[in-house]
């Protein structure tokens, strides 16, 4: 098993409903085992060092799982970017961009969509510009075809 699928697995049962509850239900032992050890430092010391550790090596096992989530995303809307003829392929460079620079872009394409209304009635299948219905563009592809 390689190590980025031993983080995304262990990263998926660490954010589980049942690790949770797991995780409540040690607290709760440990807080009802309290009276019987008089609550003393060494009762303390135990849940102190427990979280400690988890919390140091949950923030590594995060970071990986989110730096490789955001490579793929990354690599995905770069494909996309890609494959649409009428993008700007200069975007698939943008990493190299100072933050200034990425800024004045954001801002470009942010007063690009405040022209654009965003249709929630899930029945309609058509969005608006400029209160002018426009049909949406999507549709599906078959897997291994390109959409033009």
């Amino acid at each position: 098993m390689t190590f980025a699928r031993f983080c995304q697995g262990l990263s998926n049962w660490a954010g589980s409903s049942k690790t949770f509850l797991l995780a409540i239900v040690l607290i709760g032992v440990w807080g009802l085992t309290g009276p019987y050890f008089h609550y003393n430092d060494t009762w303390q010391l135990i849940i102190n060092t427990s979280t400690t550790i988890i919390t140091f090596l949950m923030v590594f096992l995060i970071q990986n799982t989110q730096n490789r989530d955001n490579d793929i995303l990354h690599l995905k809307i770069d494909e996309l970017i890609r494959a649409t003829t009428a993008a700007q392929n200069a975007t698939l460079g943008l990493d190299k961009m100072g933050s200034r620079d990425l800024r004045k872009l954001r801002d470009r394409y942010s007063s690009l969509g405040e022209r654009h209304q965003v249709n929630l009635d899930p029945e309609a299948h058509e969005a608006f510009v400029d209160g002018v219905p426009v049909k949406a563009a999507a549709t599906e592809v078959e897997p291994g075809e390109t959409q033009r």
